[in-house]
Order: C-alpha cells, then structure tokens, then sequence
C-alpha cells in the first residue's frame, strides 16, 4: 500500500473523508479499519452530542466541525472534507469517502486503487457493503440484501466509495442541500460529463445499521421517498429510471391498488422470501409519504434532516 501512504518527504495521494453524526461508539473501530493505511484523514462531525469530535481528535484525525447554518447533511458534510483534505494537501488524487458506523475492509483500498489505475475513464469504484448484524432483524437483513448489487458498470455508488480528486472537484461535489440521495445526483453528474462509475466484486466496508425497530425502517423509507422526490422534480435529471421508481411509489401506495399487492408480494417472494416481501412491499407506503412530504414542501429553502438512527 506504499503508493498511497505518506511517506517522509513525499505528499500523499489518496485520503479519506469520514463523516459522522453521533457515532462515538461505532467510530473507533471505523478508524482503526482506516489508520492502518497511513492515509491522511478527516472527520466531519455534524453536531454531535457525544463527543465524537473529541474522539476523532484523539485518534488522530483532521476534524472539521459543521455549523448549523445550511443545515446538517451527509452531502455537505462529505464536501466539507474534502474540500479540508484538498487545501491541505492539493496534490491529492484520490478520496475515500466512509461513513462513520462503517469499518472499510482491509484489501479494500489496494483493490480499488489498482481498478482506477487500469482505467482512466472511470470516476468511482465502490464494492461490497455488508450489514455487520444481518440477523439482528428483518430491517438488517433487508438492508444487507439492498447493498448487494451487480458487478460492473453502474448508475450510481453509495456513501462508501473511492472517487477521483479531479473529476469530484470539476462536477462540484455532492449537492449539499439533499438530505438523502446525494450520490446518485452526483453519479448521474458524472455520467454526463464522461465518466465512469463501476462496482467491484470485493469486500469494501462493513456497516452497522443498528435497526432493530419498525420505526427505525420506516423512516429510512420516508428518507428514501423524499429523495426520489427531490430528484425527480429537478428539471436536469432526465432519468427513465427515476421517474418509473417514483410513478411506482404512487400507484402502488394508494387504496385502489392494495387488492393487487399479492401480485406485487409474489413476484418479490420468488426472488427472496416471505418476510423480504412483505417488507418490500410495505415500503410503498413510506416512499409515498416522504414523496408527498417533500412535493408539500419543495418551495422550502431547507427540510429537515430525516434520520433513523
């Protein structure tokens, strides 16, 4: 990993972004999974409570303290970072970005690293997230599932993924404004300006959801929603895709359409099981209120964070 590291002498070329609200109990053995590749790193804190920001400092990280005003999002904060880590060290090439209830995985960084140095074309490479606790509840379990996605050329990463210096910087970053749904805004930015996002067959992090509550889960979903609303309804997203999720969400959700969930159940439960199913389906309804929570609000300059946790 000596092509990475900071060696006496020499700037570093890789970094990482660690963000994190509350996550003093999770974040130390996130960044002993990072310090081990002699990485510089940052850690954004986003009003804490629990003294994350401390610790971080103790572990011996950057720290950066976001203020209230613009709200706390994962976006601004991953910008925060990097634009700390930029100005600290220009020459920077690559940034990994990690979220601090995540332990990135130890042959990951020499994985991704030589994946971006085979191919210019491509922006971001991210691979396997996993669900520490997958048994812990269907909630766990569901998430594990969600994170396992094809090999290959891709839409979009997720928060945890290994990005170009240059082509973040040239496309702005994530949008800091989005409270959800940051990066496939960004990946679908990247796309159009040339570039490549591709998912790796290897172990990168591994993530604790701690979700063990139905309410914990159903406000994930109400997250999701409002950001398939908010990326809907932005007139530069044309995205096939994204408008046949959100179309779904509300045909789905409404009475008239409940007679049909069996066909909609079944179709899932082949693919899966019962419980994944009822699960799956179920999350129409959350999709559905936080689409209508944000097409209510879209005149808002803000809205507020949504978290689970």
């Amino acid at each position: 990993m000596t092509d990475h590291s900071i060696i006496p002498g020499s700037e570093p070329t890789l970094g990482v972004v660690v963000i994190g609200r509350n996550e003093a109990l999770r974040l130390p053995a996130c960044l002993a999974s990072i310090m081990q590749h002699h990485c510089p790193t940052v850690f954004v804190d986003s009003g804490s409570s629990d003294g994350s920001a401390g610790l971080a400092r103790k572990l011996g990280c950057i720290v950066v303290e976001l203020d209230r005003e613009g709200g706390y999002t994962a976006a601004r904060a991953r910008n925060a970072g990097f634009t700390r880590l930029r100005s600290l060290y220009p020459a920077l090439a690559l940034v990994q970005f990690v979220d601090g209830d995540c332990e990135l995985a130890s042959d990951w960084l020499h994985a991704a690293v030589a994946t971006l140095k085979q191919n210019s074309a491509i922006a971001v490479v991210c691979g396997r997230r996993r669900e520490r606790f997958p048994h812990a509840s269907p909630y766990n379990r569901l998430c594990d599932r969600e994170w396992n996605t094809s090999i290959g050329d891709t839409h979009s990463c997720g928060g945890d993924a290994l990005m170009r210096a240059d082509a973040f910087a040239a496309v702005g970053g994530f949008k800091p404004s989005l409270i959800a749904g940051e990066e496939p805004e960004m990946c679908f930015r990247l796309r159009h300006a040339g570039w490549t996002i591709r998912r790796i067959d290897v172990e990168m992090t591994l993530h604790d959801a701690a979700m063990t509550r139905f309410g914990q889960w159903w406000k994930r979903n109400r997250r999701s929603g409002h950001a398939i609303a908010e990326a809907f309804a932005d007139p530069a997203r044309d995205d096939p895709g994204l408008k046949r999720i959100f179309i779904s969400n509300i045909l789905w959700a409404i009475p008239l359409a409940w007679p049909f969930w069996p066909l909609l159940w079944w179709r899932v439960y082949r693919r899966y099981d019962a419980q994944t199913a009822n699960l799956m389906v179920l999350a129409k309804l959350p999709h559905l209120q936080g689409q209508l929570e944000y097409l209510i609000g879209s005149k808002k300059i803000e809205h507020k964070l949504i978290e689970y946790k």
